[in-house]
């Protein structure tokens, strides 16, 4: 029990846990698997489909060295026409949109962890109900495991998708890394899996909040 003001009230408790409810497990293994399902056969059909010819990784080779990349130049798909998305091969040694290259054991700590933590999340810390928050932990599951496949397996991260190619920031301004576009990050679904996934989580956070905000001031008006 917490005291505020005089009044004591009830320390927020899970009443009925994730991990107690078939339905809960259920959703959460399915999204995170059709996520997960989604994101590696997309790379799968990039790396076969995008270049003149189907890019094979060598994965030893791309754990030996840093400038390794089987991929030839090209000149990408158009996926959505007015310069809104091609597709265009990278293999990236960071995180999210490239952010730490080449600190591979690194992120594959950090995925596990992640991961272990997002399951234990799911299923002591929130309750059966929860749909759209075990919806977002599902999708930042399927995400942490489809690049922690690629770090595991083929050495690098696969990436494909360019968002805005050849739209330019105002006033020539550049990134700190010297690139003019608007947006010149590659990503792949699993990098929008992990935010996509994050925003659900933060909006479900949001909506519980004004809900107890609401339950509580019912609740202050209504005393004596």
């Amino acid at each position: 029990m917490v005291s505020t003001l005089g009044r004591s009230t009830p320390t927020p408790q899970v009443q009925h846990p994730a991990h107690s409810s078939w339905t809960a497990w259920t959703l959460l293994i399915v999204v995170a698997a059709l996520g997960l399902s989604l994101d590696l056969g997309s790379k799968q059909w990039a790396f076969e489909r995008v270049a003149s010819q189907p890019v094979q990784v060598d994965r030893a080779a791309a754990l030996a060295d840093p400038g390794y990349s089987p991929i030839p130049p090209h000149d990408g798909i158009v996926a959505l026409p007015g310069n809104l998305l091609d597709f265009r091969l990278v293999l990236n040694s960071g995180a999210v949109f490239g952010i730490g290259a080449h600190q591979r054991w690194f992120f594959i700590s950090f995925s596990v962890i992640a991961v272990g933590v997002a399951v234990f999340l799911f299923g002591w810390r929130t309750e059966a109900k929860n749909r759209l928050l075990h919806i977002g932990i599902a999708m930042i599951l399927a995400g942490a495991l489809g690049n922690l496949w690629d770090r595991l397996i083929i050495g690098r991260v696969r990436d494909f998708l360019h968002m805005l190619p050849g739209w330019e920031l105002p006033l020539g301004l550049h990134w700190p890394g010297g690139s003019p576009e608007i947006w010149p990050w590659i990503f792949n679904i699993a990098d929008m899996l992990l935010l996509a996934g994050m925003g659900l989580v933060m909006l479900d956070m949001w909506w519980r909040g004004r809900a107890e905000a609401k339950d509580r001031r019912r609740i202050s008006a209504n005393s004596p």
